[in-house]
């Protein structure tokens, strides 16, 4: 019976959360899918792996993961880079799959601040692949009669984004909107727009002189914070990060915690939508990082639906100069991070 009421409050949340893209609870270790200004913000090739199991008790757990590479290019001041990532939701074999290219811009305002706007251009898929059982074939049990179930198939559609970074060595602030061009996602043929998504965005390193010394080695704090809005849903996640290398750990609370703000339009003036506390732990081994982090439930579908677990993977490569000098010439300011990799970042 327990596994029966938590199957209908995954489909209610599923039907509820359909024009909603999936999220990662380590946002700034999936960085191109937080922002294509992220885009070759190293002076290194990097690639970043990303998967998340959201309420592995239902019956059906949501699993979506993501792959992205990026390099930056000295000589025009430029990174390129390529992302992909594919959402599973319920039984009835829900998928939302898409491919992206991206670009970013590196320019100096100032002696001291970096502005990054970037582009994202991607094509995505949606479909259904599981069987489904419709509410006549309950009724009746023989096959539905819908003809709509005949129309059901595969949409694809073109989708565009961009968004900007400010940064310096201690602070960030950044807005990204994506699906600008609301493509159409029905699988029925139909008119099924996804939502504008909107990702505001920023933080700061405070060094710690007086903390914990670990062979000579400082420690670190890193507040930071995001909103996400996409048609009626409204998001907001705060955090802070504690740093003593190689370890990283960090605590964050996801929802809205002030009534009356940021609401759902249906939702009651007395509903703070809270949704999740996580807990994060990352490791970072010199060009190697992997992060582990687990969302507690505080929802009203509490922790029978067994949270949310995600694991990140981070790997640099050093990228070599087109022509010999120009690696130093053209060396960008370092933005902050959350790993406390010497000689670049610090």
């Amino acid at each position: 019976m327990k596994k029966l009421v938590l199957l209908f409050f995954g489909l209610g949340l599923a039907l509820s959360l359909k024009a909603q893209d999936p999220q990662f609870s380590q946002f700034y270790n999936a960085p191109l899918y937080l922002n294509p200004g992220f885009t070759g913000i190293t002076p290194q090739q990097r690639v970043v792996a990303n998967h998340r199991l959201q309420w592995p008790n239902l019956p059906q757990a949501y699993s979506t993961y993501a792959v992205s590479y990026e390099l930056f290019i000295g000589e025009l001041k430029s990174g390129f880079g390529l992302m992909a990532h594919t959402d599973l939701q319920g039984s009835s074999g829900w998928r939302t799959t898409s491919a992206s290219l991206l670009y970013s811009y590196k320019l100096r305002v100032s002696k001291d601040w970096v502005v990054s706007p970037g582009l994202i251009f991607g094509y995505g898929q949606q479909s259904i692949s599981g069987d489904l059982t419709l509410g006549d074939e309950l009724d009746s049990g023989v096959p539905t009669s819908d003809p709509d179930v005949n129309r059901l198939g595969t949409e694809g559609y073109f989708d565009i984004g961009s968004g900007v970074i400010f940064y310096n060595r201690q602070l960030w602030l950044g807005v990204a909107a994506y699906h600008l061009n609301q493509p159409n996602k029905s699988v029925l043929g139909g008119d099924d727009r996804l939502p504008m998504k909107l990702n505001v965005h920023g933080g700061m390193r405070i060094p710690l002189k007086s903390g914990m010394k670990i062979s000579g080695k400082i420690d670190y704090l890193t507040p930071s914070f995001i909103y996400r809005s996409q048609g009626p849903f409204q998001q907001l996640d705060l955090g802070l990060q504690y740093h003593i290398e190689p370890v990283a750990i960090g605590f964050w609370y996801r929802g809205i915690p002030v009534p009356r703000a940021f609401q759902l339009e249906a939702a009651e003036e007395k509903d703070n939508l809270q949704d999740a506390l996580a807990f994060v732990l990352s490791l970072q081994f010199n060009t190697f990082q992997v992060g582990y982090s687990y969302d507690f439930t505080i929802s009203e579908l509490g922790t029978d639906t067994g949270g949310a677990h995600e694991v990140s993977i981070i790997y640099e490569f050093v990228t070599k100069p087109f022509r010999r000098g120009v690696k130093k010439k053209y060396r960008q300011l370092p933005c902050p991070t959350f790993n406390s990799k010497k000689g670049f970042w610090n």
